[in-house]
């Protein structure tokens, strides 16, 4: 009854014992009201023609989960759901998950659970009489049969074995947060190129219309030299300027089928597959009309790398936990229970029984100084990822205010670049009746073709600005991954290893009582 109740007292102690080390707390929120230190507008400033609508910012409120919809385009969405579901580097990032998430049941059941094996063996053996005392005999050849079962399990008294999971568990974290922001990349990727191609289009038919207004102005001037009105040397600037327009178009098609081909590998489809996507333009884009902003507080919890660089300090805190239980005594309790007998019949007789009991101390006394340079070796690991934490979360805060104070001088850059396209296309239509009824130079008419057509792209890259850097807010501002799951009515998201449909982060913990 003593060996019974003694038993019970030391598992007891063993499950029950002090986890030592620090017991890790997430880092409290930055005490900032603001991102940018002067104050944002209510709303931006408002623009004619595509994406020109003012943008509102909405300070606190939710982005949704698939923040791409607010473009409003169907191509878009259907687009990253096929990226979603295809591209390799999220399957990646998903098998990295399944990993760690293995490692931690692994660790879990050989820590805190005893380890049973059973055992069966037979084997011949011969023994020479000397081994029994016998000078001068033959010896003696037997055979020998054994099945027993053992079981061993080291006490955690000071929580060593629970702090390794801790930090396991905070791999796994860190790999879900990866994974999110992967997902998070990727549509932005996705998001970011579509816009670019919409631009590259919307240049290159600019270029095309503006190369037919230069074609006819070539006509023009060719018949104005046939009858005497102007020199040859006029002739050679139109052309001129004609080849210049000509030779911007090699580049923004290269430019677009690169963008055609990067989009390809997103959704994870080989380059010469891109004709098979849907093509993108300025006019199938709606710019959202309010921007949702969230709060400074509220940041660390949403972005997906501020929440992997917390899950590394985690795991860095447990491991000081670790190098300091490794610093303290071990126990180590072990049992046997079977059979043994020279003969396969008696093997499991009342005669055959064997068992054996044991207990072991292990007590680090003098290691030369390495336990204790281990754990301040673990120490400073921490306060490196503590370092690095603390700048993850400033570079996160200085994207989102860049990204604010680039969408609102966008809108400004938006409407001053689309005054400058109309008072040059107005410059350009007065010259080329002037220049007809012959009251300017040619010179002029050239130089008002040259600033219509700088403007007229200056004006869709202006645009295209504006909803990339609409989309670059929602990504330095994590993208909405914390909502609510879809709904059925868009499960067509849910693909394998989206976040919405991959198991729960969370696995079975031991208890962390001190």
């Amino acid at each position: 009854m003593y060996w019974k109740s003694l038993a019970v007292t030391v598992c007891c102690a063993g499950l029950l014992g002090c986890a030592v080390g620090p017991d890790f707390r997430s880092p409290a929120a930055p005490a900032v009201q603001d991102y940018t230190a002067k104050a944002l507008p209510a709303h931006s400033a408002e623009a004619p023609g595509i994406g020109g609508n003012a943008q509102r910012f909405a300070m606190g409120e939710q982005i949704p989960e698939q923040w791409w919809t607010l473009f409003r385009s169907d191509k878009l969405d259907r687009l990253i759901r096929m990226a979603l579901a295809g591209n390799p580097t999220t399957a990646a990032a998903q098998a990295a998950l399944r990993q760690a998430r293995e490692n931690y049941r692994a660790q879990y059941g050989a820590s805190l659970f005893p380890a049973v094996d059973a055992n069966l063996s037979a084997g011949r053996e011969h023994a020479g009489g000397a081994a029994f005392g016998q000078s001068g005999g033959g010896g003696t050849t037997f055979d020998l049969f054994n099945a027993s079962v053992s079981v061993s399990y080291t006490l955690d008294l000071f929580g060593g074995a629970r702090r390794e999971l801790e930090a396991l568990q905070a791999q796994v974290d860190y790999q879900d947060y990866q994974l999110r922001g992967t997902y998070l990349t990727l549509a932005s990727n996705v998001v970011t190129s579509a816009m670019l191609e919409a631009s590259l289009r919307a240049q290159r038919q600019a270029t095309h219309d503006i190369l037919a207004d230069q074609q006819q102005a070539l006509v023009l001037v060719e018949r104005q030299f046939q009858l005497g009105g102007i020199s040859r040397a006029d002739v050679l600037a139109q052309q001129t300027q004609l080849a210049q327009t000509q030779a911007a178009l090699p580049p923004l098609e290269k430019a677009l089928s690169q963008t055609r081909h990067l989009l390809a590998v997103l959704v994870g489809k080989f380059p010469s597959q891109a004709g098979a996507l849907p093509e993108f333009d300025l006019q199938g884009l709606t710019l959202p009309a309010t921007l949702p902003v969230s709060l400074p507080s509220t940041l660390v919890r949403q972005r997906p790398d501020i929440q992997a660089a917390e899950a590394l300090l985690h795991a860095a805190s447990a491991q000081v936990g670790v190098a300091t239980a490794n610093m303290y005594p071990r126990i180590t309790l072990t049992a046997g229970y079977g059979s043994q007998s020279n003969k396969l019949g008696d093997l499991f007789s009342g005669d055959a029984l064997i068992w054996n009991a044991g207990a072991g101390l292990l007590q680090p006394l003098f290691h030369f100084g390495e336990l204790s340079a281990k754990r301040r070796a673990a120490v400073a690991a921490y306060d490196q990822s503590l370092a690095l934490y603390h700048q993850t979360v400033l570079q996160a805060f200085l994207d989102v205010a860049n990204t604010l104070r680039a969408l609102e001088s966008d809108a400004r850059t938006l409407k001053a670049r689309a005054d400058v396209e109309k008072a040059a296309q107005d410059a350009l239509e007065m010259t080329k009746n002037q220049f007809q009824l012959g009251a300017v130079s040619y010179l002029s008419l050239l130089d008002a073709q040259r600033q219509f057509q700088q403007a007229r792209i200056g004006l869709i890259q202006a645009q295209a600005t504006r909803f990339a850097d609409t989309a670059a807010l929602i990504q330095a501002l994590g993208g909405g991954w914390w909502q609510p799951a879809p709904t059925a009515g868009n499960a067509a998201l849910l693909v394998k290893g989206h976040p919405a449909m991959d198991e729960s982060k969370s696995v079975e913990r031991p208890s962390m009582q001190q």
